[in-house]
């Protein structure tokens, strides 16, 4: 909750990878609080105070979770929300002159989409969500220690880049600094 909140002010990006991390997190719990709280909460150097509204929070994605048919794969519709508005913008500055660096960065990047899209057979994922795929797929092999071959790691750097642009341009939108001349 605390590290979400932080991420979601500071690099939707992060928040995202974050909250897809959490989800399964959760379900390597069994969406289960007693187990949560002994193999997460309770691990943490917080007050008790701060452990409860954790808890509460846990308890609540938990409880979306199972109300929107999510316990055992797929995202939460408040992380669907973020994908959407990620791809709204996306939309948004690819049709805008002034963000040609953008474009730049999206067309240098949509080889490894596709590719990637391709390997994954995964047709109805859009762009956005195809790379946010595939960071999540690279943490996930980094985590479990797994080696990564050099063409891999191409496609990642690419891919992170224009990533990291987009929340860039994200952060600056939300703070309603990016089409600041239009108002």
């Amino acid at each position: 909750m605390y590290i979400a909140s932080q991420k979601r002010k500071e690099n939707i990006a992060e928040y995202l990878l974050y909250m897809w991390q959490i989800e399964d997190m959760i379900r390597a719990n069994g969406l289960d609080m007693d187990r949560i709280k002994a193999n997460i909460i309770d691990k943490t150097s917080l007050t008790d105070g701060q452990k409860t509204q954790l808890a509460e929070w846990y308890e609540s994605l938990i409880d979306m979770m199972r109300r929107e048919g999510v316990e055992h794969s797929g995202h939460l519709q408040l992380n669907k929300n973020v994908v959407i508005q990620l791809v709204q913008l996306h939309d948004a500055l690819l049709k805008d002159p002034r963000f040609g660096e953008y474009t730049k960065e999206f067309y240098n990047t949509l080889p490894y989409i596709v590719e990637l899209r391709a390997k994954a057979g995964e047709q109805k994922a859009g762009e956005i969500e195809t790379c946010f795929n595939a960071l999540y797929g690279m943490l996930m092999l980094r985590l479990q220690g797994k080696e990564i071959g050099k063409d891999t790691l191409e496609a990642i750097k690419q891919i992170s880049r224009f990533i990291a642009l987009l929340a860039h341009y994200f952060r600056l939108d939300d703070n309603d600094e990016l089409f600041k001349d239009e108002k």
